[in-house]
């Protein structure tokens, strides 16, 4: 990355970085688009190609294949002769992004869109087709971490991680101009736009063997919710909520914009986004009503209230307030909200522990309290960036479980696509079995492969890609938080199921009932 960063030119570098950092998620053409108009000039039938693509478990990558294999256009559109065409070989990627792909949102007709696609095609290489295909549809993804690039940049460019760090976070416009203001290395750190979020703060996992070395009076404990982590920024007259995610959601969440809209300008705050009743919050089922939703109606606001439960304060006046300790960022931050509607608005409960003894008891009560553990916090420790060992642990109750069936099966994607990595999980309830969670982590690859070989021997009926095999394995399941659904047969959801083992010792008559979900559902 760092030699790429020092070859290439600006506007095609910033493009790398904007694709590399998962920043364009705009679908151009659907897949089903993409497979209609390959269709059309390929020499395979329709059933052949969703064979295909059941093996495969990825459009652009079946197209890429196909035309590898002989399947590619044999004529180029009438209005737009070769000389026109083969030139795209040689077009740099910033005018792939800037010009050529973007005239297809100004094709209103499905035929000349069809001979542009092919045309494409034509003249490209089947791995250019495959990346093609994959930024058309939305769907390009790189198997680097965000962290690698960021340190490929501040390695490059000499500039601290945190600073580059913040200054990729929430959007940006993939232009010269940003790519200069991204690497030079200034004294002073100003905020570029007045929507711009910090990058997340991240607890790790509790190493309870360390722990037991720490003063345990220089620490605190604040609830781990089960909602939607959010910075809430109030600048420029304006308020912007952020998800963890870098989705920009103030408008999914007007009323809490609203009520920051009557605090001072100049402040950031770190939090939980949850759905509440007002005395305790709901489950996580209700806060997806309103994600992913462009316009929030008053049905759904009355039906799903929400609330943001404050944990930091990472700006004040305007001034970045994070490498202060935590307990002074935490005076500042029970300042901050003194006038907010606490019918919105409310700050994380400080919990005080002496001794592991405690801290245990603690986290035994957040059920009650409808949390998923704990996260505990040095009262000296500063806001940093990502996840950094030894200031913030995340202390989370053990999850519940209970043994289902296999039931059904679906091949994976990517690298998975030739296996079954995808199951469906179901318990008895008067005598049958009923689907309750799918899962596809949680076994070795061993276990995966000794799995696949079993699913395609006792296959017993097939539906489309996915295959329904004998009930007779059974799986320790491992979950969250368990909900009412009336979108599920079994009446219920569950909350980030995975496997955590393979029951060998336990025959399919003995797995779990769904009156044991229930009880769990009551005990919660």
């Amino acid at each position: 990355l760092r030699r790429y960063l020092r070859q290439e030119t600006p506007d095609n570098a910033v493009w790398a970085l904007y694709l590399l950092l998962g920043k364009t998620r705009k679908r151009l053409i659907t897949s089903r688009v993409l497979r209609d108009i390959f269709l059309r000039f390929a020499n395979i039938p329709e059933w052949l190609f969703e064979e295909c693509y059941a093996q495969v478990g990825d459009s652009a990558e079946v197209i890429a294949l196909l035309v590898q294999n002989g399947d590619r256009p044999s004529r180029l559109p009438g209005d737009l002769p070769p000389a026109d065409i083969l030139p795209i070989q040689s077009l740099t990627l910033a005018r792939w992004m800037e010009e050529v792909l973007p005239s297809v949102k100004t094709i209103t007709d499905d035929q000349t869109l069809g001979d542009l696609v092919m045309a494409w095609w034509s003249a490209l290489s089947p791995l250019q087709v495959f990346i093609l295909n994959k930024v058309l549809t939305g769907a390009f993804r790189m198997g680097v971490s965000e962290k690698l690039v960021i340190r490929a940049i501040a390695n490059e460019y000499q500039i601290p991680e945190a600073v580059v760090a913040h200054r990729l976070m929430g959007d940006f416009e993939p232009t010269v101009a940003f790519f200069q203001r991204l690497t030079q290395l200034d004294a002073e750190e100003a905020i570029a736009s007045p929507a711009q979020p910090y990058p997340f703060f991240l607890a790790s996992p509790l190493e309870e063997d360390r722990f037991h070395t720490e003063d345990l009076t220089a620490w605190r404990g604040e609830w781990k919710w089960d909602g939607i982590r959010a910075q809430i920024i109030r600048r420029a007259g304006q308020v912007f909520i952020w998800s963890r995610g870098e989705d920009l959601v103030t408008e999914q969440f007007p009323e809490i914009a609203t009520a920051f809209l009557s605090l001072p300008d100049g402040q950031v705050w770190d939090g939980e986004l949850l759905c509440w009743d007002g005395q305790q919050p709901l489950s996580f089922n209700h806060l997806q009503k309103r994600l992913g939703r462009k316009r929030v109606t008053a049905k759904v606001i009355s039906e799903y209230p929400v609330h943001f439960i404050a944990y930091d304060l990472l700006e004040h006046n305007g001034q970045d307030i994070r490498a202060q300790p935590w307990s002074d960022r935490r005076d500042r931050l029970d300042q901050s909200l003194h006038s907010a509607d606490p019918a919105y608005v409310s700050v994380s409960a400080s919990l005080v522990f002496s001794d592991m003894a405690e801290l245990r008891s603690l986290r035994q009560q957040a059920r009650s309290h409808s949390a998923e553990g704990l996260v505990l916090k040095a009262i000296d420790s500063p806001y940093l960036v990502g996840r950094k060992r030894g200031y913030w642990w995340k202390y989370k109750l053990d999850p519940m479980t209970l043994d289902a069936v296999l039931i059904y099966a679906q091949a994976g994607s990517g690298k998975r696509a030739n296996l079954f990595t995808d199951y469906t999980f179901a318990l008895w309830h008067q005598g049958e079995l009923v689907p309750f969670a799918k899962a596809y982590s949680g076994l070795d690859n061993t276990e995966i492969a000794a799995l696949d070989k079993w699913i395609r021997a006792h296959t017993i009926d097939r539906f489309g890609p996915v295959r329904s095999v004998e009930p007779l394995h059974v799986f320790e399941i491992g979950f969250e938080g368990i909900a009412q659904s009336s979108r599920h047969k079994s009446g219920i959801s569950v909350r980030f199921p995975r496997i955590l083992r393979w029951r060998t010792d336990k025959p399919a008559a003995e797995a779990d009932t769904l009156n044991s979900a229930l009880k769990l559902l009551d005990v919660q």
